[in-house]
């Protein structure tokens, strides 16, 4: 398992947080999975969580 995959974890989090989190954890798993091991592989999923904090982030701006 890649060590950055902890970082996607989202049981911590409450909705609509966790709603949005779990989306990307489902994708990130599912490439981790399914990729192979490389330099590439770890920078874009740096990028994906990087992308996932920016969609927490806006779903927390969202009215409820």
């Amino acid at each position: 398992m890649n060590i950055i995959m902890k970082y996607f974890e989202y049981g911590h989090l409450t909705d609509p947080a966790r709603m949005t989190s779990k989306m990307v954890f489902d994708l990130a798993n599912e490439i981790n999975l399914l990729v192979p091991d490389c330099a590439e592989k770890s920078a874009g999923l740096r990028k994906l969580l990087e992308a996932k904090d920016c969609f927490v982030r806006a779903s927390l701006d969202q009215p409820r």
